[in-house]
């Protein structure tokens, strides 16, 4: 396997710091912290630079806060100047780990979205069914019958778990750098965890780009060792389909059995299932069926509570009109990988309703 020298050179560059800001500083111009940086723009990143080379950088500490949508997040968010070094490294090493990722590793990669990997799992689901012919040639003989199965997977507090010596060892396979492996040593040791070695910040551009690396692992196991056909991973959720539950049965067994020898880490108990394809499979918030694919549950609950914050929020002047149109149209560009028609129509509605209200009080200013 080829391995990659002179790395940390290019991390320092200016050029590639200067693209980096850039990057980090993307979608969030008028926050505090991107002036305060920009200000003196040219010394920030000369500093950093200087830093680097005398291998003096040393990362602020994080700023932990937990998050509900929907489900309970510590989140871990680095110094604006640190995240300004993350881009820089991934910047540099992205195309080296990229060009050995399998194609159904969705997340975090260029064209490899949410609707990539709906799209790509109904291509599975078709193909497993035999384009929907088997569906119908075997309701025709047993109406009860199931054809198709999914293994549905999560590994258990991955962030949390992550081995940063496998971690390490992974990419020293590819980089053969003392200077920029201290770089990345510095960073994942900025997270402090309850257990030494142990864990990724999440929220942190590195810790999503090494979840990816690490787990390449389990995605080589399944395609090669294992010879799953219809197998996609979406950071650590991952899905393979099959006609034979027994197959999944023996898969699930010995994935388990991998990612508890290999990378000390392992599935989730309550959240690994196999589950008919006939009964829909929830995927990235949606619940997917052959012939369509519909919101979950919950996350028509959670937009429609969302509308009640709105509602109250803009009438009592806290929350800015442009706050609600720009997080209404990201939530419809989400709800449109679906067939979800009716409750976007619903939702727009609403929104302008609440829009068509009158106020009282004075609206803070837009964060």
């Amino acid at each position: 396997m080829k391995t990659y020298r002179n790395l940390f050179a290019k991390v320092c560059d200016y050029d590639n710091l200067y693209d980096a800001y850039l990057n980090a500083s993307s979608g969030k111009t008028k926050k505090d912290y991107v002036i305060e940086f920009e200000k003196n723009l040219d010394n920030n990143l000369s500093a950093l630079q200087w830093e680097l080379l005398t291998c003096t950088y040393k990362p602020h500490p994080l700023t932990t806060f937990t998050i509900r949508d929907p489900k309970t997040r510590r989140i871990s968010a680095s110094h604006f100047r640190d995240r300004v070094i993350h881009h820089a490294i991934c910047t540099v090493i992205a195309p080296i780990f990229e060009s050995r990722f399998i194609c159904d590793t969705f997340a975090n990669r260029k064209g490899k979205g949410t609707l990539a990997a709906l799209e790509r799992f109904v291509c599975f689901m078709r193909r497993v069914t035999g384009n929907g012919r088997a569906i119908s040639r075997e309701r025709e003989s047993h109406p009860n019958s199931i054809v198709g199965f999914a293994l549905k997977a999560d590994i258990r507090h991955y962030f949390e778990n992550v081995d940063q010596g496998i971690l390490i060892s992974i990419l020293r396979r590819r980089i053969n750098d003392e200077e920029l492996m201290w770089l990345i040593c510095a960073i994942l040791e900025n997270h402090k965890t309850g257990t030494l070695g142990k864990g990724m910040p999440l929220g942190n551009l590195t810790s999503q780009f090494f979840a990816n690396i690490y787990l390449s692992e389990l995605d080589y196991f399944v395609k090669h060792r294992l010879r799953a056909k219809y197998y996609l991973r979406y950071v650590d959720d991952f899905i393979i389909l099959h006609r034979n539950r027994e197959q999944l049965e023996y898969w699930k067994m010995q994935i388990d059995a991998f990612l508890r020898e290999s990378l000390k880490i392992e599935l989730h108990p309550d959240k690994t299932k196999i589950i008919p394809l006939g009964a829909g499979v929830q995927l990235l918030g949606f619940r997917a069926f052959y012939h369509f694919r519909i919101l979950k549950k919950s996350n028509v609950r959670r937009v429609l509570g969302r509308l009640e914050l709105f509602r109250s929020k803009y009438a009592a002047g806290e929350m800015e009109q442009s706050r609600i149109l720009l997080s209404n149209s990201g939530w419809q560009g989400y709800a449109m990988m679906g067939d979800t028609y009716g409750l976007r129509q619903q939702v727009h509605r609403e929104i302008g309703e609440i829009l068509a209200q009158p106020k009282s009080g004075k609206a803070e200013q837009p964060l």
